[in-house]
């Protein structure tokens, strides 16, 4: 069973020669706005492999000179598959963690007796405790001490790195304010380790990595960034596209405070290792044709177009000869002859991709049409991660499919029961036992014990504390009876509303559990009861949480088992189309560009109809902002038109 499918997802299918170049002239060229060495990996497994190959040579080559390989290492969450690598190679004999030292980047202040999320346990957890490292070549900053000894406590920890001979290599990840270890935005070039305060940004960062509702200590001990720099080699980690945007300021941008990051520009052996999303800013990735020649597909024609009219400010067919020549696209004139033929032609493209009917246009014309006239109406599911992403994500659609007369479905994957505050469930609970009181003459002994009980609970309930099950199942009750309003308003039949309750979510915390086979199956089975002609996946990928990617992973691996069913032989269901996922902040710019969006399903994804494309996309446009205020998220509608319909 494939897991992990959504890693397919792409917007833009990037030349190999753009991340992986074959000669060091190629990257030289191609890096030319580039401040630090980074490499680009297509998956963070690939991303792992290789720092993992350049720890365990530093590891082994200072066991060979007699002497300890000294390590600084942060805890954030980007590391964890590093990790994960490093231990593989443990377990597998490979690798011996015998002589090697670890000073912990940062831990949270103030901590007392009672705190179990630390940094250096979370550090345990992920890494320390599954490897022979020996306890006493561990070292972390100790945030149970009073404040007026942390200045004398962190000279002597800078003190004790410089006597151990240094650190040989830290590792470290990237906040989205550009911070490293927690060294905020502010943080100067010759900071030392010191108590720092950390801001809300960080915070709820740090509180993701806790993997529950524990609330972060407000402020950190942390190595500062002349500690850092001290180091003979960084590597600086970032996955997803979530950070694309602070790694493009840190390997691109200037050196500067307001960018802590920024400041690995100054180092001779820092390495930025990041997977394609994380590079998606990079003006190698995102605008190749500004480092080297491109080869002109349709797809990437029309992204520098788009590109061209923001930097203009001009509409498409506005653009000049003058402008293409004065922001390096030239060879587009010499491809098309002039800016009017490459102006048409992008425009015809573009024009063709919007559509009012997601549906597809009963008894039309669908040749220009990016969604097929027939069958109608259709039967369509829409996949909503938590009980609010279909009208997050598409409420526009979801209301136009209505409207339109199609037989939609909404299934709610999750229950979404983490989001809800206890104080919700308190309200909920007094209204039912007062119902009881009122209606029943409290005759009713479940509801008047588990009021007790729940009461009794949420009393005594510590802060970090998981709910108990039964203070879950009511708090995914009131995210129901959310959707039903929702579902109601949007005029879906309740009869048509599916909450799903995968297992992956059931956790009681943030960190939620592994996605497997029980999952997927739920989701199997609803699509082969409904049999849909469209299925739309609404949500974002970006999520910092993970659920979304999951249920996302789960509604495409349903989909790749019956691909494999029915070439086996079996009995199987055919789906029409499907949707890739929602797009986080994309509309505003809306990048042209959408390609390979599943391996074994989609080979060729483009926005031009105009050579009946065996794969066709298209943008539900002009219902993207009425649902959610500034949420800016869609679904984009992947039409799989070599595979047969339902009817």
């Amino acid at each position: 069973m494939k897991l992990n499918l959504s890693s397919k997802i792409v917007l833009n299918q990037i030349p190999e020669e753009f991340y992986h170049p074959a000669t060091a002239i190629e990257r030289s060229e191609i890096t030319r706005f580039e401040k630090v060495p980074t490499d680009i990996f297509p998956t963070i497994e690939e991303g792992a492999i290789d720092i993992a190959n350049q720890l365990e040579e530093g590891i082994k080559k200072a066991a060979q000179e007699g002497r300890k390989f000294i390590m600084g290492i942060g805890s954030g969450s980007s590391l964890t598959p590093i990790f994960q690598e490093l231990i593989k190679r443990y377990e597998a004999g490979e690798l011996s963690f015998k002589d090697v030292v670890i000073f912990n980047a940062y831990e949270y202040f103030p901590l007392n007796a009672e705190n179990v999320n630390r940094s250096i346990n979370q550090l345990k957890g992920r890494f320390l405790n599954h490897i022979d490292i020996k306890a006493e070549n561990i070292y972390t900053p100790d945030g149970t001490l009073p404040q007026d000894e942390v200045q004398e406590y962190c000279r002597q920890y800078e003190h004790l790195i410089k006597e151990l001979g240094g650190m040989d290599v830290i590792l470290l990840g990237i906040g989205r304010m550009g911070n490293i270890a927690t060294n905020e935005p502010g943080s100067s070039l010759t900071s030392t380790s010191r108590l720092i305060l950390i801001d809300e940004t960080a915070r709820e960062e740090m509180k993701m990595s806790f993997g529950s509702q524990e609330t972060v200590p407000p402020c950190s001990i942390t190595m500062g960034i002349e500690t850092i720099l001290s180091a003979r080699k960084i590597f600086l980690t970032a996955w997803g596209e979530e950070k694309a945007d602070i790694i493009k300021k840190t390997v691109e941008g200037k050196v500067t405070d307001a960018v802590p990051a920024s400041f690995l520009q100054t180092h001779n052996d820092a390495h930025v290792v990041i997977d394609l999303p994380a590079a998606a800013k990079l003006t190698r990735i995102q605008h190749p044709w500004l480092v080297a020649s491109c080869k002109w597909t349709d797809k990437l024609v029309r992204s520098a177009l788009v590109w061209l009219c923001q930097i203009t400010g001009k509409p498409i067919l506005k653009l000049t000869n003058k402008d293409y020549n004065e922001n390096g696209l030239s060879e587009l004139l010499a491809l098309y002859g002039s800016a009017y033929n490459a102006n048409i032609k992008i425009f015809n493209d573009l024009q063709h991709t919007i559509t009012g009917w997601p549906g597809g246009k009963p008894n039309a014309d669908d040749t220009y049409r990016p969604e097929r006239a027939n069958p109608y109406p259709k039967r369509i599911i829409v996949f909503s991660p938590h009980p609010d992403d279909d009208v997050i994500s598409m409420g526009g659609t979801l209301r136009r499919l209505v409207q339109q007369g199609h037989d939609v479905h909404v299934a709610y994957e999750t229950s979404g029961n983490i989001a809800v505050g206890d104080e919700e469930v308190v309200r909920f609970m007094h209204f039912i036992n007062g119902f009881n009181q009122l209606f029943g003459n409290e005759q009713d002994e479940i509801i008047k014990e588990k009021y007790k009980e729940i009461k009794t609970f949420l009393q005594s309930k510590k802060e970090g504390d998981i709910d108990s099950q039964d203070v879950r199942t009511i708090k995914g009750l009131i995210r129901r009876g959310e959707a039903r309003t929702a579902s109601t308003f949007n005029q879906i039949p309740l009869d048509h509303v599916h909450f799903l309750d995968l297992p992956f979510y059931e956790s009681g915390k943030i960190e939620k559990l592994p996605m497997g086979e029980a999952d997927v199956n739920i989701v199997r089975n609803l699509i082969s009861t409904i049999q849909p002609h469209q299925i739309y996946v609404a949500g974002d990928l970006a999520d910092p949480h993970g659920t979304h990617r999951k249920c996302t992973d789960a509604v495409l691996a349903a989909l790749d088992m019956e691909k494999e069913a029915k070439q086996s032989g079996l009995k199987t269901v055919e789906c029409g189309c499907i949707v890739a996922h929602g797009l986080n902040g994309r509309l505003k710019t809306l990048r042209c560009v959408y390609q390979s969006v599943l391996k074994n399903y989609v080979q060729s994804v483009t926005l031009s109809l105009n050579t009946k494309a065996k794969w066709r996309v298209h943008h539900s446009l002009g219902m993207m902002n009425d649902s959610s205020g500034s949420a800016q998220r869609t679904a984009i509608v992947v039409q799989l038109s070599s595979m047969t319909n339902w009817d």
